[in-house]
């Protein structure tokens, strides 16, 4: 098996007796099962798997995990069963291949829930084995690498998907060179002539590059060795995205780009890398702004190393990585260096750290895309480091605030936080916290969350915590509402309130789809049912029985212009602020205690109110009802006699009622004239505006 050969090698290099055997059971496997299929290109659809499992052998990884990349296509491709795979190869290797199996057989709305949904199943397992986000990093690679002989729009989708998911997680998970090359490939792909101009240009200077490179590495060499101090030195040309990032950060051209070249120095000891620094800033003056000690304060992905930018010979920026050999290998590989040091006393706890935030993502969200997004923000590299009152270090997201904090030490912390001290300074609670800041939250027993904390936390933990709280609070209000407004209208039909827990009550809950008499209060405080529609299930269906005014009621209730899912006599009222009607594109805004809102879709005050969408909802116009809407128009035009007689006789002609009109003029003799008119629809509306915009001497109408 030729094929297998080089997969062999690598194995053999960082574990010579390890049992090849499941190796070889997993090839057969999968290229017996994969027998028949072609890769986009027209080669041998085996040659991908094995690829896959190449990509896990470099990172040094065990039997198990790559005889599961050989095997991770089969259950989706072929007719192979995870039972089959159990039989063969056990429990372990089983769970890997389905936890990296795509959701095919699922059915979903859009490819965009299918995606999302995927990828939290896929970190849902992650959180569980580590191996299985390693797996399908290998294989979007391969997939990257080879992405060139897909279509154009597939190209781009998967890229996308790539430079905004892949890349990012695997900088948090440590992995340093999957970054890079995710962001290459991707920077290839999405933009193919900026990226070819780019590497032409870092091209062109290959042999200048080269000499400075050999100098420097030269003379650091002769430094070190001076020193009694070991250590190897490797420059290089930063990766093509990275270029294109910092011209695009900084708003340059590539001529301007000083600090394109880095170099990074592997010594023995963490002791030995202070010492190095010091050379190098003996040697040439530190870029003020430009020193990171990551060794002292590691990274949340454990990255440490210390970073230092000098003005080196001729005066061109140099960036400089200091680190010791271990630091080295977590720095490229992350968490699948710390996976395979799981069984040394430190690897468990540093490797819980890796993906205790992904669990606490997981637990805490159930909706994929959400969940998706949430992720998204969680990768971002960008963090700042602050300080407990103990002097412990916490972790924060770039632009957090004093409250995503209280929620990162304690819930109840974040629920009482009432304000904070910066360095002893009382600061707003919508203070961007810096890296360096000592941090006091003040609380207060009787303090709980604001809704506005949403417009300004950023890390998922505050904002999902704060969402909670309000979520119960308002069904907690809701339920007494609902159920006071519920009681009031029995009473005042002379229902007795033992009703409500009577056999006669589950069949009412059917009616109105509700499960229990609380859901049904909640219904009732948002407005979303009138306690009316409850009573009336109660009350002698004969109408000649009924008071006059009770038929009156029903006869208006009927006539009802709006509809929420095709259940008529709703509590609503029409929004002053857009005045609606029929025929306007509408939405509904649940106000506890008042009904819903109706809205005009445009309505510029909508998106103000509308912070938690679980209050918006649909509404339609009842088609069959026939009543005259309230409608608000602006008419700007000359100031001269008879402008407004001339108005009102035109509205007249339309055959519509002017219920209120105000006018006024102003000092260029513009006259301003609000009028209020009672309209059918939308149609009407518009032809009376279109007539309206054609009188001699208006200048312009809006709604």
């Amino acid at each position: 098996m030729t094929t297998l050969k080089k997969l062999y090698d690598k194995i053999r290099s960082y574990a010579p007796d390890a049992d090849l055997e499941i190796i070889r059971k997993a090839y057969v496997l999968s290229r017996d099962a994969h027998c028949s299929q072609r890769r986009a290109e027209g080669s041998a659809y085996i040659l991908h798997p094995v690829a896959v499992a190449e990509i896990l052998a470099d990172l040094k990884l065990d039997t198990t995990t790559i005889a599961a990349a050989l095997l991770h296509d089969t259950i989706e491709d072929t007719g192979i069963t995870l039972d089959d795979i159990k039989s063969m190869f056990g429990k372990e290797v089983t769970f890997l291949v389905d936890a990296v199996t795509k959701l095919s057989k699922v059915e979903f709305k859009t490819k965009e829930d299918a995606q999302a949904e995927n990828f939290r199943k896929m970190l849902l397992a992650m959180s569980k084995d580590v191996r299985v986000i390693l797996i399908k990093f290998a294989d979007r690679l391969h997939n990257m690498r080879t992405i060139s002989h897909l279509s154009e729009q597939k190209q781009r989708r998967i890229a996308n998907e790539t430079l905004e998911i892949y890349a990012p997680l695997s900088n948090r998970l440590g992995i340093g060179f999957l970054r890079t090359e995710f962001e290459d490939l991707c920077f290839k792909t999405l933009m193919p002539d900026l990226y070819e101009d780019l590497r032409k240009k870092v091209a062109m200077h290959t042999k200048e590059q080269t000499k400075y490179i050999n100098e420097i590495e030269r003379l650091m060499t002769e430094k070190l060795d001076m020193a009694g101090i070991p250590g190897k030195i490797k420059g290089r040309v930063k990766h093509l995205y990275g270029i294109h990032q910092k011209m695009i950060r900084q708003k340059i051209p590539f001529e301007q780009v000083h600090d394109v070249i880095g170099f990074r120095i592997i010594t023995d000891t963490i002791g030995h890398c202070y010492d190095i620094l010091g050379i190098l800033h003996s040697l040439w003056p530190l870029v003020p702004g430009r020193f990171k000690d990551f060794i002292s304060l590691p990274k949340s992905n454990l990255y440490q190393s210390l970073h230092t930018t000098v003005a080196g010979p001729g005066g061109s920026r140099i960036e400089f990585q200091i680190r010791t050999e271990d630091m080295d290998e977590i720095a490229e590989e992350g968490i699948a260096a710390h996976w395979r040091y799981k069984d040394k006393s430190s690897g468990p706890g540093k490797n819980e750290r890796f993906v205790n935030w992904l669990r606490e993502l997981v637990k805490e969200i159930s909706d994929a895309k959400e969940f998706l997004e949430a992720v998204k923000g969680e990768v971002i590299p960008d963090t700042v480091y602050v300080f407990t009152p103990n002097g412990d270090i916490q972790e924060l997201p770039m632009n957090s605030t004093p409250v995503d904090f209280a929620y990162s030490i304690h819930t109840q912390i974040g629920h009482k936080c009432i304000g904070a001290k910066v360095d002893g300074r009382i600061v707003p609670l919508r203070y961007k916290l810096v890296s360096g800041d000592s941090v006091e939250i003040i609380t207060s027993p009787s303090h709980t969350p604001s809704k506005d904390w949403l417009k300004f936390v950023v890390t998922q933990r505050a904002k999902s915590r704060i969402k909670q709280w309000i979520k119960t609070e308002e069904r907690s209000k809701s339920i007494e509402l609902g159920q006071k407004l519920t009681e009031d209208e029995f009473r005042r039909h002379g229902l007795s309130l033992s009703v409500l827990k009577s056999d006669k009550m589950a069949e009412v809950l059917k009616a109105f789809t509700h499960s229990s008499l609380e859901d049904l209060y909640v219904s009732v405080g948002y407005g979303k049912i009138s306690p009316r529609q409850i009573a009336n299930k109660f009350m002698p269906e004969k109408v000649e029985d009924q008071p006059e005014v009770q038929k009156k009621q029903q006869t208006k209730e009927k006539q009802s212009v709006i509809t929420i899912k095709g259940v008529d006599n709703i509590l609503y009222h029409v929004a002053k602020c857009c005045f609606p009607v029929p025929g306007d594109k509408i939405i509904g805004f649940i106000t506890k205690g008042k009904g819903v809102t109706i809205h005009r879709k445009d309505c510029p005050n909508l998106e103000r109110l509308a912070i938690d969408n679980a209050r918006l909802i649909d509404v339609n116009w009842n088609q069959s009802a026939d009543i005259a809407s309230s409608a608000r128009l602006f008419v700007e035009g000359h100031d001269k006699p008879g402008i407004i007689a001339n108005l009102s006789a035109l509205i007249s002609s339309a055959e519509v009622n002017i219920t209120f009109i105000k006018a006024h003029s102003t000092n260029d003799k513009r006259a301003l004239i609000e009028l209020m008119l009672e309209i059918k629809n939308r149609a009407q509306l518009t032809n009376l505006v279109n007539k309206i915009s054609q009188m001699d001497g208006v200048l312009n109408v809006r709604r």
